[in-house]
């Protein structure tokens, strides 16, 4: 059951994560239609919907939040306005609190989570009940970078992001124009969230998801069977090989030395073929202990021998003597060097390719 359950949570993980991703592709082709709602000091809100070419042009309208319901009632117009629509919501300074903050040039790349750490020490929420920006940084003197940090509560802003969200709204960002000392005023983005998927009203994407993983599922089974269906098959055919090849090998061992018999060639390759080890063995034999072999070369039929000996010549009368070499001819000069004691010598001879009895 464990196992069952972390691959339930795999498996939602992983629509989740492919769902957002394709939420996000979507959002950047899919053009949803803008609507500013400004929060009055008074608590109204104004709708101000924003033309385009492919939505038509409707008056701002003002109202009231009661009990998270608007007041008065939205017109149908506008209800299928807000339906799918990326909300920009203006909050009014006196909902938002605002300090500057400077810090290191050099921390320029770690903005976010230096302000995340003292979101406790600037404002009287955590950084979970909080929503909070900052405005682009400013270079400063001494290399230090400024910025405008503005937070406000998120409990203040619940029933207006559950009246959007009601209104089955696309997404919805939350701005706040703030300022400090005697610089201009900076549109600061305290919150943006999508509310549902771009491409949530043509199709249903988890759904669509699990349909194309259990597809692939059955398609990976029907593999399988048709894997272990051509496995068998193989293996029958494997046997009927092995049958063969043992029924041919005992037709073989009846008669080995038949004309065209493969163990019988064999045989005769091994009798007729000269064996380096053998080679190697005979010459051991016939060279005296004062005779050193520097290198050997079996090219064939032949055998050259290059070494160090008292007395070259007579080593032409051993290797001749021996059944297993004949012409035996010096194929360089012998030499000697004024600092080696012995005789270079260059010797080949043929090999006598039977080394032993065929029993």
């Amino acid at each position: 059951m464990t196992m069952i359950s972390e691959f339930k949570e795999l498996f939602g993980a992983w629509i989740a994560s492919v769902t957002c991703a394709a939420d996000a592709v979507a959002g950047r082709l899919v053009r949803s239609r803008r609507i500013l709602l400004d929060q009055n000091d008074d608590g109204t809100l104004t709708a101000k919907a924003i033309a385009s070419k492919h939505a038509p042009a409707i008056s701002d309208i003002s109202f009231r939040l009661d009990r998270g319901k608007p007041s008065p009632a939205l017109p149908a117009d506008w209800v299928a306005v807000f339906r799918g629509s990326h909300i920009e919501v203006q909050l009014p300074s006196g909902y938002v609190m605002v300090c500057p903050l400077d810090f290191p040039a050099q921390a320029s790349d770690f903005l976010g989570g230096m302000i995340r750490a003292q979101i406790d020490r600037l404002t009287p929420w955590t950084v979970h009940d909080a929503l909070f920006g900052w405005s682009s940084p400013v270079t400063g003197v001494n290399e230090r970078i400024e910025v405008t940090f503005a937070a406000t509560s998120k409990s203040k802003v619940e029933p207006l992001l559950q009246f959007v969200q009601s209104l089955g709204a696309g997404s919805v960002a939350i701005y706040s124009s703030a300022s400090t000392g005697a610089s201009p005023a900076a549109r600061i983005k305290l919150f943006d969230k999508s509310l549902q998927s771009a491409i949530g009203s043509i199709i249903s994407l988890p759904r669509l998801l699990r349909g194309i993983l259990l597809a692939t599922g059955a398609a990976a089974a029907a593999l399988l069977l048709v894997a272990a269906y051509l496995e068998n098959s193989m293996q029958s055919e494997q046997s009927e090989l092995q049958r063969q090849i043992s029924q041919r090998r005992a037709a073989l061992r009846l008669d080995p030395n038949a004309t065209g018999s493969a163990i019988g060639l064999l045989a005769k390759r091994k009798q007729t073929t000269p064996s380096s080890v053998m080679v190697l063995e005979a010459i051991s034999r016939v060279l005296p202990d004062t005779t050193y072999v520097t290198e050997l070369r079996i090219e064939g039929d032949k055998v050259q021998v290059v070494g160090m000996t008292q007395d070259a010549p007579s080593l032409i009368r051993l290797m001749e003597q021996s059944p297993q070499f004949s012409r035996a001819t010096f194929f360089a000069p012998t030499t000697r060097a004024a600092n080696e004691s012995g005789e270079r010598f260059h010797i080949e001879a043929h090999i006598s390719a039977y080394f032993g009895s065929g029993t």
